[in-house]
């Protein structure tokens, strides 16, 4: 199945074009021209959204899950044609386009699921007590409820599972709240494509046209309208530190300031204990050099730091993570901005007094290779821009004299999505110091294992304190994300005819 794009925005159940367009910057293969998205068109549908909300939030838990697998069941039967036009726009391979695909409906099924269980809800009941004294007890009934139309941000470096039809628009669908996407431009193809089998589903299931809408990029001013709009209750983004603080703020700014849960990136630091260091750190090594170079680093989890104890061990995991690296060849990246960005990253580094090189390479614009750094415990702990992400496959070893100085790296730490021990049984005790400080700065704890690979469950956190995440107490992976687009209401001797079902 060939994809020809046609370059519209779906607001409202209409392909609108917009009056300028932009043309795609894809790895390889034919560009498209897709239309501006404007301010007009944001507000086309905010309303609509709005509009749907009056039904959609009070379908029935059994309805919202049928929709739910009719866009799964839509975004399968569009299978070949999003493998086609993702890897042209993306540069990634068709196997990882596959997977994602894979994991975006997998997702949105799970999320179906969830709401028919009913546990989301976390209903409620204080019964009444007429006779307590000195006063009575009113009866109490309390249940979560969808909180209005939602906007969400497609991410650059998850074209499936963070984007038009991801984790954000699955939990808020889920919920019972409409969706406005904001399309991200480094993929709109594969943001168009999702936007049909959503669309398709929604006049399949006999919904308001305006439950979802998605509106292409290519105007920053669109990107500040979808937060600022009066009828836009909640933010789901997944970008930059830069960018989502820039929302962020505008969320805050607003006369009516709303959540913006926004997914900004860390550097997922691994402590290598003692034990573990000595008995198998060369494996420990190997294993890292797959997982930093993982989608050529441009994943959120890619461990960027490894802290060990200096010595000789500490040495051979040096020479095993350069000799590990330095078996990856280049990758394509997902926009030339991305790549010089990584770039600009990597030098940054580099010049940083202290820095050792351990692993340099050239990079052509739009393909990265591997670079590797060291530096000791005391220079990292004086040098706050070694702990400022580098979106790519750059690693920097640090070099701790002692267990006190591990607890300093922990210690000053800024939020962080993931952080790593790599620990054997006799390292328990280092570990349990470790714990507390790590607890305080990440919102998931790994041992034995690396952090890139995200679990789709009940029990998952992808997020953390910040600058890692906006709000530490969300995930924007896992069923509890559902949690970001819901609110307690409280209803106090209301008869069950007005009650929710």
């Amino acid at each position: 199945m060939t994809f020809t794009p046609h370059g519209k925005h779906l607001i409202a159940g209409q392909w609108l074009a917009g009056d300028e367009t932009f043309n795609s910057d894809p790895a390889h293969g034919p560009a498209h021209a897709y239309s501006i998205g404007r301010v007009s068109d944001v507000n086309a549908a905010c309303e609509a959204a709005e509009e749907a909300f009056w039904s959609f939030g009070y379908t029935s838990r059994a309805d919202r899950a049928a929709f739910l697998n009719k866009i799964a069941d839509e975004i399968e039967a569009r299978a070949d044609a999003i493998t086609e036009i993702g890897t042209q726009e993306t540069g990634l391979p068709e196997a990882r386009l596959q997977g994602e695909r894979g994991r975006t409906t997998g997702q949105i099924r799970l999320f179906a699921e969830h709401i028919l269980k009913g546990d989301y809800l976390d209903t409620r009941h204080d019964q009444a007590l007429p006779d307590r004294a000195p006063l009575p007890r009113p009866d109490l009934k309390m249940i979560q409820r969808p909180v209005g139309p939602i906007a969400v941000f497609g991410a650059s470096n998850f074209p499936l599972a963070f984007s038009t039809a991801g984790g954000d628009t699955a939990a808020a669908l889920a919920a019972g709240c409409p969706v406005v996407v904001k399309g991200h431009s480094a993929h709109p193809g594969t943001g168009e494509i999702i936007a049909e089998a959503v669309h398709a589903a929604i006049k399949a299931c006999n919904l308001h046209p305006g439950v979802f809408s998605l509106i292409q990029g290519g105007n920053r001013e669109v990107g500040a309208a979808v937060v600022q709009h009066p009828l836009i209750k909640a933010v789901g983004f997944t970008g930059s530190l830069a960018g989502g603080r820039a929302l962020f703020d505008l969320c805050a700014q607003r006369p009516e300031p709303i959540p913006f849960f926004g997914e900004l990136g860390s550097v997922n630091p691994m402590f290598i204990l003692d034990n573990a260091l000595n008995n198998r750190g060369t494996d420990i090594a190997a294993g890292w050099a797959g997982s930093l170079t993982m989608g050529a680093g441009q994943f959120c989890t890619n461990p960027g730091i490894a802290i060990v104890q200096a010595g000789e061990k500490g040495e051979a995991f040096v020479n095993a993570a350069q000799e590990a690296l330095g078996a990856f060849g280049a990758q394509t990246m997902l926009t030339d901005g991305i790549a010089s960005a990584y770039q600009s990253g990597q030098r940054r580094i580099a010049e940083i007094a202290g820095v050792q090189d351990v692993l340099t390479t050239m990079c052509d614009q739009r393909d990265a290779t591997p670079y590797l750094y060291r530096t000791t415990a005391a220079n990292w702990l004086e040098n706050e821009v070694l702990a400022e992400e580098v979106f790519g496959p750059l690693g920097v070893i640090v070099t701790a004299e002692n267990a006190d100085e591990m607890q300093q790296i922990a210690r000053s730490l800024q939020g962080q999505l993931t952080c790593t021990l790599h620990m054997d049984d006799a390292d328990t005790e280092a570990a349990q110091r470790l714990m507390p400080v790590l607890e305080r700065k990440a919102g998931r704890i790994l041992a034995n294992g690396f952090p890139t690979g995200v679990e789709v469950a009940d029990a998952m956190v992808h997020g953390g304190p910040y600058p890692a995440s906006t709000n530490f107490g969300a995930t924007s992976v896992g069923t509890m994300s559902i949690r970001r687009f819901l609110r307690p209401v409280c209803y106090q001797n209301l008869p069950d005819a007005l009650l929710p079902v």
